[in-house]
């Protein structure tokens, strides 16, 4: 049998994710940090952390938006995934994520917070299994997606890679 992404779909309960690919939370920590613990940015308590499957293939890709927390990648399986950040100050990055150091992959990369970012299989065609660790914890609310033109006003030297990776 074949393992390709419609397999893990299925074997690991995989959702449709509101930025694009699949995923499912896989754990939240019981620990909760009080409001009063933590950055101003956070607007009530948060689990100390929380863990996603994420499942990218082919051209879908998970679209430009950041959040309040670090968020860690670790890579899994299938194609290399190219993260694209843009830092509070408009400089951009990319993490290739995969299993060939020699190719300038790694398996752990972690984007911090307040950062844009946005992923996707790099070579369009195949599938890659990840997964995030956010601390703290995710929740929907220290989540933005980006608006496509407010964020080429913000970073025009940046059109190309933000057109292609939003959809709206």
């Amino acid at each position: 049998m074949i393992k390709d992404a419609g397999y893990w779909i299925e074997k690991l309960r995989l959702a449709a994710h509101p930025e694009g690919g699949y995923y499912r939370q896989t754990y939240k920590a019981n620990l909760i940090l009080a409001k009063e613990n933590l950055p101003r940015q956070f607007t009530g308590p948060r689990a100390v952390s929380t863990a996603i499957y994420v499942l990218l293939e082919g051209q879908n890709f998970s679209a430009f938006h950041r959040l309040r927390s670090d968020e860690m990648w670790h890579f899994y399986l299938g194609a290399t995934v190219a993260v694209h950040a843009i830092d509070k100050d408009g400089r951009d990055s990319q993490i290739l994520l995969g299993s060939d150091p020699e190719e300038g992959e790694v398996l752990q990369a972690v984007v911090m917070a307040g950062c844009w970012f946005a992923s996707r299989v790099r070579d369009g065609k195949g599938f890659a299994l990840v997964g995030c660790t956010v601390a703290p914890g995710f929740d929907f609310e220290d989540f933005e997606m980006a608006k496509r033109e407010e964020l080429v006003r913000a970073y025009p030297q940046r059109r190309e890679v933000i057109e292609k990776l939003t959809r709206e």
